[in-house]
């Protein structure tokens, strides 16, 4: 694009950690280029003990660009190249920076002595509001579940991890890719729409990705048409999920916040199929229109103000009952200052775990009671994890501290 359009700016903030287990690779070197100008190093940083490196300010369009649709492309690209020894290089193309907003982009690097060169980047694909793709084929929002031998979940669950298959259906030399929940949501709401975007508005959104996800997984929609899959990567059949793509930090958040959210109707048990559609290139009749959702929620429309305005008056925000693989339940609560017993053994128990990978979070005593150690070590846990810092274990903090423990641990396989 022409760097001239460049006059905003926004963030990237990189996130290295081995392949081979999360732990985070410290001072690994990271260099940033225009991807139209790889060669052109612009910026040259490096990884903490964390695996995070600062955050770097990046050129980018202006705002107004991503706020209605225009013949001018609302995001900047760039290229990094990652090296630390001991591991594979690894190249990243087409990272999409947008005005104001904070890019994450998480690397995994091969162990390797031999650090060789990477001759297969990872190349980010053109957001769906910009690029072309395949518009959704209708499918009934509800589906018929009394079929003899069909499978399907007595209750509604928040898997731990769904399988990604990265192309339509029918094609077999699609690779599949086992990704967790909260990481997929993440990736197809960045994919989708546009960070900058009214809150109420990436909330409607997300609640329509994961209500849409969760009835694949109900319904074990592709398991039982005979594929090894939960869901595809192709906008005709599902949503579109980019391997590698830069998560904002604020879409994060809110996801994180929705975690086990869906929608649904009254007497109806599984999530809706909610589908949608850009609202400008194609229209959805009874769909929501993600540009039409965005000027709802300029006009300060609520997320189940938008929802209900598309979908009918008689959706509803539910939550599932069971989250897969997490060691306990959130248990109510928020956990600060002062509070005691059970619920904060398990989440010192668990912060000590962390802190064997992450040493920059402190070492605590396991007393069951919510001292000043046990806030510290809570607020370092979400500044690494990029959640907003406040050393209160709340619902978000909660399940990203389960979801941490159990990929150090490895414990997810005896739940």
């Amino acid at each position: 694009m022409d760097s001239s359009n460049l006059n905003d700016t926004g963030f990237l903030k990189i996130f290295a950690t081995s392949s081979a287990g999360l732990f985070p690779i410290q001072n690994a070197k990271i260099e940033v280029a225009y991807t139209g100008e790889p060669n052109q190093i612009l910026e040259e940083i490096s990884t903490d003990e964390s695996g995070n490196s600062e955050t770097i300010s990046l050129d980018a369009p202006p705002l107004e660009y991503s706020m209605e649709p225009s013949d001018n492309q609302p995001y900047s690209e760039y290229n990094i190249r990652v090296t630390a020894p001991g591991y594979e290089e690894q190249i990243i193309t087409g990272i999409q920076i947008l005005s104001g907003e904070i890019g994450i982009q998480n690397v995994r690097l091969t162990p390797s002595p031999d650090n060789p060169i990477n001759y297969n980047p990872i190349v980010i694909g053109g957001h769906t509001l910009w690029e072309y793709y395949p518009p959704k084929i209708a499918e009934a929002e509800v589906k018929p579940i009394n079929e003899t031998g069909e499978i399907v979940l007595r209750k509604v669950v928040v898997p731990e991890t769904i399988v990604v298959h990265d192309g339509v259906p029918s094609d077999p030399t699609a690779t599949d890719y086992y990704v967790p929940y909260l990481d997929y949501i993440k990736n197809v709401a960045c994919s989708e729409i546009y960070s900058t975007w009214p809150t109420s508005t990436i909330e409607a959104n997300v609640l329509a990705i994961m209500s849409f996800t969760l009835n694949r997984v109900f319904t074990e929609w592709y398991r039982n048409k005979g594929y090894n899959f939960t869901i595809t990567s192709s906008t005709a059949y599902d949503h579109k999920w980019i391997y590698g793509k830069t998560i904002y930090e604020n879409v994060s958040q809110i996801v994180d916040y929705l975690y086990n959210s869906y929608l649904a109707r009254p007497n109806i048990k599984q999530p809706i199929l909610t589908q949608y559609c850009d609202g400008k290139r194609v229209t959805c009749p009874n769909w929501m229109s993600q540009w039409g959702s965005k000027a709802l929620g300029d006009d300060g429309f609520s997320s189940t103000d938008i929802i209900r305005y598309y979908y009918g008056s008689d959706m509803y925000v539910n939550t599932a009952e069971i989250v897969s693989g997490i060691p306990a339940s959130y248990p109510g609560y928020d956990l600060n200052i002062g509070s005691s017993g059970d619920a904060v053994i398990q989440i010192q128990e668990q912060l000590n775990r962390i802190s064997d990978n992450f040493p920059a979070i402190p070492k605590i005593s396991v007393d069951g009671i919510y001292g000043q150690g046990t806030a510290n070590a809570v607020r370092k846990f979400q500044e690494i994890f990029d959640m907003p810092v406040s050393g209160i274990v709340d619902y978000p903090t909660w399940y990203k501290i389960s979801q941490i423990y159990v990929g150090v641990s490895k414990i997810a396989e005896n739940i």
